[in-house]
């Protein structure tokens, strides 16, 4: 049951269940008709491999899944990953194209699946918030103008903003009017269809509504671009075609795809898993999921795919229980594999485009930047730099960009974190910082600092250069008290870093005073020698013990 979730809900479905997971299935997986195709132009491939991509991986995902509401397929984000990654490589729709997404996909899982097996999924934390939400934010952007090519029927290329924003000024004078006006009419039913009512399948409406204006206006045969022929039929099982230097060269696509396509899945999933409770979602569970998903959908002809956030909202509002939602999904598509793709050769092109324009630009977060703005400062600037770095340099080099700078705020926080010289309050009862408590009151004999952080290797030199700064700043001091309350974590470099302070002080006249010392670290300091430097009646179990000991020797 362990590597098989769907066993729980299986052995105790409940029939109250029925009803909802049907809904939610069909409702879904006629969503992911129109979807499946769009992200599969998207990342550069025949829209066919949409649903290929939406058959196996979402059956594996349904039984091996944490994640009772979570739909699997393609998505924006990932699909441009692969478009940018491997553009270079091979002509896009091309047979050599193809087979290197299908790789792709059986390496990424390779990757998710390892991830999983070993318990790694803490490595995606190295990605903050503000990060993600700029790169994605910034990628949402690209991923909307890369398809003003297909809405306005003209030429552009290339995967940067100011690339393709550059082709589309200067060719916007070729505009296809018919292409522009079905394309600009989808949004348009697209945005109005979603403010009527979320559960009304918009992506099929106007897939439906332009295959019938482009046929019965003869549209085909005027300019407007078309999907054409659609070969029907369950993708059949293929061997993958290996080759060492095509996967050496796309392992850097593979592990952004990884990360990306986990953290866009595992958010989704967490944020559903709020609302229901009643069973237990399982983060290295999941990797495994998708990555077992995406290898077997490579012998099946799929690209790479994880959770997607709009489908999973709609499967949850459907009413899905378990993972038989998507199970029926998956029937639904295979039914559509078999039997209704030559319905889809008048589809225009730009109907595939709006699809993909109005549903990435929710991933656009302006509230999250205006929210970051007035509530964290640092984070603001880390979403704009990691939005403008993806814009300028790229999506690849975007979210490598976002990797250095979520660690090097990380090393920054935790070399330099806070502390604070504290003063008396009530009467000597409380000790707080004297410059969030003004009417905190200090003694120039008495110093007393509270270090917020663990003290290790990477603060050292900071705790001590700070405890000497306080120490100048008074007249005749005689105690120095260290409230270490919050230090968690002493490792030997931060032991000599103390003894060394502990010398330089007792030169000085000065008595080294610590206060609230938590079990581990004074275990770790008698182990390390230092408290044979320090006499025994030199700790103390609070702060105000230590102060009135000073009191007392100064009077």
């Amino acid at each position: 049951m362990k590597y098989i979730p769907s066993l729980a809900w299986i052995k105790n479905y409940d029939e109250k269940w029925l009803s909802g997971d049907i809904s939610a299935g069909l409702t879904v997986g006629v969503m992911l008709i129109p979807q499946g195709m769009a992200y599969s132009m998207l990342a550069g491939l025949p829209p066919i491999y949409g649903l290929y991509a939406v058959t196996i991986p979402l059956i594996i995902y349904a039984l091996m899944g944490t994640s009772r509401q979570l739909s699997v397929g393609p998505v924006a984000m990932v699909s441009l990953l692969i478009s940018s990654g491997i553009g270079h490589l091979a002509a896009a729709g091309s047979e050599q194209y193809i087979a290197i997404a299908i790789l792709l996909a059986f390496m990424v899982g390779i990757i998710q699946f390892s991830m999983g097996i070993f318990r790694l999924g803490f490595l995606v934390n190295f990605l903050s918030h503000p990060v993600i939400a700029g790169f994605t934010s910034a990628a949402a952007i690209i991923i909307a103008m890369s398809q003003f090519k297909h809405l306005l029927g003209i030429k552009v290329s290339g995967e940067k903003f100011l690339d393709i924003a550059t082709q589309i000024f200067e060719n916007i004078g070729q505009t296809h009017p018919a292409t522009f006006i079905i394309g600009l009419v989808s949004v348009g039913v697209l945005i109005v269809v979603k403010k009527i009512h979320k559960m009304i399948p918009g992506p099929l409406v106007v897939v439906v509504l332009g295959i019938l204006v482009v046929y019965f206006a003869g549209l085909f045969d005027q300019g407007v671009k078309i999907v054409g022929e659609i070969p029907g039929g369950l993708p059949s099982f293929s061997m993958l075609a290996m080759d060492f230097s095509t996967i050496n060269s796309i392992v850097p696509t593979a592990l952004t795809i990884a990360f990306v396509g986990f953290m866009e899945s595992i958010a989704v999933a967490k944020a559903i898993h709020a609302k229901h409770k009643n069973y237990k979602l399982d983060a290295n569970q999941e990797l495994v999921a998708l990555g077992v998903a995406n290898i077997a959908g490579s012998f099946f002809k799929s690209f790479p795919v994880t959770g997607g956030f709009s489908r999973t909202a709609v499967n949850d509002q459907a009413g899905a229980k378990t993972g038989l939602a998507s199970l029926i999904s998956a029937v639904l598509i295979i039914l559509t594999l078999l039997f209704f793709t030559s319905y889809f050769y008048y589809l225009p092109n730009s109907v595939l485009a709006a699809i993909i324009i109005v549903a990435v630009y929710g991933l656009i977060d302006v509230k999250e930047a205006k929210h970051l703005f007035h509530a964290d400062k640092t984070d603001f600037y880390l979403f704009m730099a990691s939005a403008l770095g993806t814009l300028v340099l790229g999506i690849e080099e975007g979210i490598i960009l976002g990797v250095i700078l979520s660690i090097a705020v990380l090393v920054y926080r935790v070399s330099y974190p806070h502390f604070a010289e504290l003063g008396q309050l009530n009467e000597g009862k409380d000790f707080r910082n004297i410059l969030r408590f003004p009417g905190a009151t200090t003694r120039d004999e008495i110093i007393i600092m509270r270090f917020d952080a663990q003290l290790y290797f990477a603060n050292s030199n900071f705790f001590k250069d700070n405890v000497h700064q306080l120490i100048a700043g008074r007249k005749n001091p005689k105690f120095f008290i260290l409230d270490a309350s919050p230090v968690c974590i002493v490792d030997s470099t931060a032991v000599h870093a103390l003894m060394d302070l502990h010398a330089e002080l007792e030169a000085e006249g000065i008595t080294f005073l610590f206060a609230n010392l938590i079990g581990p670290v004074k275990d770790l300091l008698n182990k390390s020698g230092l408290t044979k430097m320090v006499k025994s009646e030199h700790s103390f179990m609070s702060t105000k013990d230590a102060y009135d000991y000073a009191l007392q020797r100064l009077s």
